[in-house]
């Protein structure tokens, strides 16, 4: 049984693994393709490279979901196009203990994703993000193609990008009053962080009164904020590609600042409920097998795989936007799906029995 154990195993986990090179190979072209049209003489297609290629772990970890499902399938799939699956039903092997050996692998590339994306993913994400907007918008620019609004209190700032250091580059703050009308507006070519405060350099800062402006220069000016180099890092990520800590800590400061957190909270949800999606769209691809694909072709099972991936995906992505609209809990919309899927698989094994 350990031998039989192994075999499927490995054929089902090269096939996931397969599957996800061919994604996210195919992802990272279009990435470069994308990227190539802001090609300066800055910004140069090395650049553009480097930002794919740091792109890289986040892809890997978003794509696992849909290379667990479509592995599964081709893996089980020549299995069952060899009648090897039949040989091990006739030996006494139950679908039962076929639909775990076929979902083991899967768990442990599911395992390895939530480890790349918890540890890798985010750090390579912010390093892409900044090398991007430094090299798009070199110099003292202050306006950028890929910045970021972000809001504390009654101020508005924007920033262009967050070195690791805590050295943010093209900052704009807009201060407003209560009656949310423009006070002041300054500029700043950086801002470096002193561990309690800020200090921006080449600052332009324009005062606004109700019958005029005024305009002064400094070399540096002190900033004092509750804003750390650490929460301006997680802005220019995805919600998506940050680690659970900081989803949970991002989530709790923006509920605080009174702005919308949901995005981060689904993020969160979807998170720690991947391994269950994972192990949701594998009872699919099983069920499949042993039900209506076991005599379909290779092109037709990849075909299926490929329609119940983007079902699945438009309803997570459906469901997110619907919980802020009719104000139901993120962990609703994250978990929905996958309840679905588990129950269309559990039936359809069922009635393969």
């Amino acid at each position: 049984m350990r031998q039989l154990d192994r075999y499927i195993g490995k054929t089902v986990l090269m096939s996931i693994l397969l599957v996800l090179v061919v994604i996210v190979g195919l992802d990272g072209i279009a990435a470069f393709i994308d990227e190539s049209e802001d090609v300066s003489e800055t910004y140069t297609f090395g650049k553009v490279a480097l930002y794919v290629l740091l792109t890289l772990p986040g892809s890997c970890y978003e794509f696992i979901p849909f290379a667990a499902l479509i592995g599964c399938m081709l893996g089980l799939g020549q299995l069952a196009t060899s009648s090897e699956l039949v040989v091990m039903r006739a030996a006494g092997v139950s679908i039962g203990r076929l639909t775990w050996l076929a979902l083991k692998p899967a768990l442990v590339i599911a395992l390895v994703g939530f480890v790349l994306g918890e540890f890798m993913a985010p750090r390579t994400d912010q390093m892409a993000e900044t090398q991007r907007a430094l090299a798009q918008n070199p110099g003292e620019s202050f306006s950028g193609r890929h910045g970021v609004w972000n809001r504390e209190g009654n101020t508005f700032f924007h920033f262009n990008a967050v070195e690791p250091q805590g050295i943010v580059h093209g900052i704009t703050l807009l201060q407003m009053d209560d009656r949310n009308q423009l006070q002041s507006s300054l500029r700043a070519r950086q801002a470096v962080y002193q561990g309690t405060h800020w200090v921006m350099e080449d600052v332009v800062q324009t005062n606004f009164s109700s019958w005029q402006t005024s305009r002064e220069e400094h070399a540096s000016l002190r900033w004092d904020t509750g804003i750390t180099p650490e929460l301006l890092s997680l802005v220019i990520v995805e919600p998506g590609q940050l680690p659970l800590a900081d989803l949970y800590r991002y989530s709790r400061y923006l509920q605080q600042q009174g702005l919308e957190s949901e995005d981060y909270q689904l993020a969160l949800w979807r998170k720690l409920f991947q391994p269950l999606a994972v192990s949701a769209l594998v009872l699919i691809a099983i069920s499949f097998i042993f039900g209506p694909l076991r005599e379909g072709t290779m092109g037709f099972r990849i075909f299926a795989g490929v329609i119940v991936g983007i079902v699945f995906r438009t309803s997570q992505d459906l469901l997110g936007p619907a919980s802020m609209v009719f104000g139901f809990p993120p962990i609703y919309a994250a978990l929905g799906p996958i309840i679905l899927c588990m129950l269309a698989g559990i039936l359809l094994l069922m009635r393969a029995r």
